[in-house]
C-alpha cells in the first residue's frame, strides 16, 4: 500500500479539539430521499465550518463514471465543479468541536483512504466515529421513521433494536472504515435511516432529522434540526395530499401501514422485510405501484399545475 499520510494535507494551526467525534457524511452510496445529504447540508449551513485536511481526489475520484460539471456560457468554458473530499472542523450548538468528512465516495485506493482516515482519527485523538447512511424501506410515510444502528460494540448503540438478522450488501467505504475501526479496536457506529421506498428519489427531511438526532442521541453533540423539522412538515403535507388524490394510492398506503403495524406488534419475532402480508400486496409491489404514482405527481417545491 502506497503512504496513506501522502492522501491528504492536515493544517498546521490546529486548535484545541479534546477528543472530538468524527462523523462521516460521504457521497455517493445509497442516500434514499437524500437524506444523508440533507443532513450533511443542514450542518454545513448552520454551524461554522472550517476544513483542515483536504484530501488528493485525483488520487481516489473516476472521472469517466462520475463526471464532473461544467458550465460553457456562449464562446467559452466558465466553471468547472470540481470535485472535493474534505475534512471540516464545526461546532456544535453548545461550542463543542466536532469533526465532519465530506466529498465523493472514493472509487479507488479504499484501503489507503481508510488508512488515511484512521491515521487522522489516531492524530486527532477522536474518541468516536459516527457514519450516515438512508436506505429505501417497505415502510409507510404515516409512522414514526425508523433507524438500523450499528457499531463496533454493542454498548455503543443500546437502546436501538435490530430491524435485520444476517444480510449481504454492497459495500462502501463508510462501512469499510466502521469495520477496520473495530478491528483495531476503535470505537465507531453508523445509523442507516429508513425511508419509505416511494419517496426515494425525492427529498425526505423527516429522514435527515432522524440522522442527526441520532447522532446527538448517541454522541451528546447539540446538532441543530429545525430547519429540517420545519421543512419534514410541508413534505408531509404534500405527501397527504398526493396520496389523497386517489382511492388506489391511499389503499396502498393502508396496506403498508398494516404491515408496519403487525411487524411492530411482532417485533422480535418477526422481520420486517421478510413479514408475512397474507393477502396484501408485497412491499416490491406496494412500492413500486406507490413510486409510480407519486413520481406522475407535483413534487414538494414546484408549482401547481394550472
Amino acid at each position: 500500500m502506497l503512504d496513506p499520510h501522502e492522501l491528504y494535507q492536515l493544517i498546521d494551526d490546529l486548535p484545541e479539539l479534546g477528543q472530538p467525534v468524527l462523523i462521516q457524511a460521504l457521497t455517493g452510496f445509497v442516500d434514499a430521499g437524500s437524506a444523508t445529504r440533507l443532513a450533511r447540508e443542514q450542518l454545513l449551513g448552520s454551524l461554522d465550518a472550517t476544513p483542515i485536511a483536504t484530501f488528493d481526489v485525483d488520487q481516489l475520484f473516476d472521472y469517466r463514471s462520475r463526471r464532473p460539471t461544467m458550465t460553457f456560457v456562449e464562446d467559452h468554458w466558465e466553471q468547472y465543479d470540481q470535485p472535493t473530499l474534505e475534512l471540516h472542523l464545526l461546532r456544535d450548538d453548545d461550542e463543542t468541536p466536532f469533526l465532519l468528512l465530506t466529498g465523493p465516495e472514493p472509487d479507488l485506493q479504499w484501503e489507503r483512504f481508510v488508512a488515511a482516515v484512521s491515521g487522522l482519527a489516531t492524530r486527532l485523538d477522536v474518541r468516536l466515529t459516527v457514519g450516515l447512511n438512508a436506505i429505501p424501506m417497505a415502510v409507510p410515510h404515516t409512522r414514526p421513521t425508523g433507524v438500523t444502528a450499528h457499531a463496533t460494540r454493542r454498548d455503543l448503540i443500546a437502546g436501538y433494536e435490530s430491524w435485520l438478522q444476517r444480510v449481504q450488501v454492497p459495500g462502501s467505504v463508510g462501512h469499510l472504515l466502521e469495520y477496520r475501526l473495530g478491528q483495531a479496536g476503535r470505537d465507531a457506529l453508523g445509523f442507516a435511516v429508513h425511508v419509505p421506498h416511494y419517496v426515494a428519489q425525492t427529498e425526505y427531511p423527516a429522514a435527515a432529522e432522524v440522522l442527526l438526532s441520532s447522532v446527538s442521541r448517541s454522541t451528546g453533540l447539540l446538532l441543530p434540526t429545525d430547519g429540517l423539522r420545519s421543512a419534514a412538515e410541508v413534505v408531509r403535507v404534500e405527501i397527504d395530499r398526493q396520496v389523497a388524490q386517489t382511492e388506489d394510492a391511499a389503499t396502498l398506503v393502508r396496506a403498508l401501514e398494516e404491515q408496519y403495524d403487525a411487524f411492530a406488534r411482532g417485533r422480535g419475532e418477526r422481520n420486517l422485510l421478510a413479514a408475512e402480508s397474507g393477502p396484501l400486496p408485497t412491499a416490491d409491489e406496494l412500492g413500486a405501484e406507490l413510486e409510480r404514482f407519486l413520481a406522475e405527481q407535483t413534487r414538494p417545491g414546484d408549482n401547481p399545475p394550472g
